[in-house]
């Protein structure tokens, strides 16, 4: 038996608004921001998902307006996607809307059955 799931087609990228940042031409800074509480459900059992997702990232030209990163988010709620596939669509969402110069999304998963998941998607160049 599986609990009824939404499509990860119903997650809308118009939601997130990105604003001008406004120290262009300065040396590089890292924003990183944290979601502690995500969720989604897995889309085989249906079954809630939990985890913290961290944005990591060094803008261009725009950073995120954060209620918008909020509502963006909380759309996957009862969205039935697996953790690679979720964290790489919030970076692949995140690039599109940001252009940043470099980006890196990870997704911490609680437990389940006695096992952990981490994954992180980068984007850009990453020093060595």
């Amino acid at each position: 038996m599986t609990n009824e799931t939404e499509s990860p087609d119903r997650v809308a990228t118009d939601i997130l608004e990105a604003i001008q940042y406004g120290y262009k031409g300065r040396r590089d800074i890292d924003i990183v921001i944290q979601q502690p509480e995500f969720t989604s459900v897995c889309p085989m059992t249906g079954l809630p998902d939990f985890g913290c997702i961290t944005i990591k990232y060094t803008p261009e030209d725009k950073i995120i307006e954060l209620k918008s990163l909020k509502f963006y988010l909380m759309q996957y709620r009862n969205v039935g996607i697996f953790y690679e596939h979720v964290t790489n669509r919030i970076l692949d969402d995140l690039v599109e809307v940001l252009a940043p110069k470099k980006m890196e999304v990870t997704g911490d998963f609680t437990a389940r059955g006695g096992i952990t998941t981490k994954v992180t998607a980068i984007y850009g160049k990453t020093e060595g």
